[in-house]
């Protein structure tokens, strides 16, 4: 097998993960499958490099292009790479480095546009169809939430869908967190509508108003966002939309959050 992608640590919280491999035949079984840790290394070389699923040299080591794929929709489909985010959200938290979930919980809202289902003109690329990544994330942009829709959706339709999709944050003796307790936006999510649905659920709207002066009015706040919308896009099948099918860009959009609160644990340690 070719060199590892993935390390050793995080290997081992992915593994538990993984569901079952079907029961193979006991005549004539076949060729043995390609190991699960060797096939993830192949999805997350075609995660990070953009290279095509039909491009993918079985001499790495990492299987076919179409084993590759059909193992990242099938552990999409059962829900490994949301399960893979909660936990490493818990351990973010269980470990209390950086400040993630203070107690203030300013927690940013944001979205980008970029180039099947959940694609739609752009508005911002002369129609093209594309998608658009919205993301919640805290107030050091550990991304907590994440939802793909079309380019065309406007940005305050995915506000309380966002907040919905917060997973439950466990980590530490008590009841998980899984309510911000203010939430910061820009002038794409100004409704006094979600401003009331938010107070209803005990979280405070910070959120710009339009045909105000220059500037969204969220300081030190909003780069957070921004910040975490370029680590995602690092990820070239993100920067990107090279999927027609909008679960498999909705697992590595998934993925790559989980990366990001990887990268962001491991340089706390």
């Amino acid at each position: 097998m070719g060199a590892p992608i993935i390390d050793d640590e995080l290997w081992a919280l992915i593994e538990p993960l993984l569901p079952a491999p079907k029961p193979r035949r006991k005549k004539y079984p076949g060729r043995l499958p390609v190991s699960d840790r060797a096939v993830l290394n192949g999805i997350l070389f075609v995660f990070k490099t953009g290279t095509r699923w039909c491009d993918l040299s079985t001499k790495l080591g990492f299987g076919s292009g179409p084993t590759c794929w059909r193992r990242l929709r099938d552990w999409q489909t059962a829900g490994v790479w949301g399960r893979l985010h909660e936990l490493l959200l818990a351990k973010l938290r269980e470990s209390g480095q950086p400040r993630f979930l203070t107690s203030s919980r300013r927690f940013v809202v944001g979205a980008s546009c970029w180039g099947g289902r959940k694609t739609g003109p752009n508005p911002t690329d002369r129609a093209r169809p594309g998608s658009k990544h919205h993301i919640l994330v805290d107030a050091n942009g550990i991304p907590v939430s994440a939802i793909l829709t079309a380019a065309n959706r406007n940005d305050v339709t995915q506000l309380l869908p966002l907040v919905d999709a917060i997973p439950p944050i466990r980590g530490v003796r008590g009841r998980p967190l899984q309510k911000p307790k203010v939430i910061y936006a820009d002038r794409g999510y100004d409704s006094e509508l979600h401003r009331q649905k938010l107070r209803e659920r005990g979280i405070k709207p910070v959120i710009a108003k339009r045909r105000t002066e220059h500037g969204s009015g969220l300081g030190n706040f909003r780069w957070m966002v921004e910040r975490t919308h370029a680590w995602l896009h690092n990820f070239r099948r993100l920067r990107i939309r090279f999927e027609r099918r909008a679960d498999i860009h909705e697992a590595f959009l998934k993925l790559g959050c989980s990366l990001v609160c990887w990268n962001i644990f491991r340089r706390a340690e």
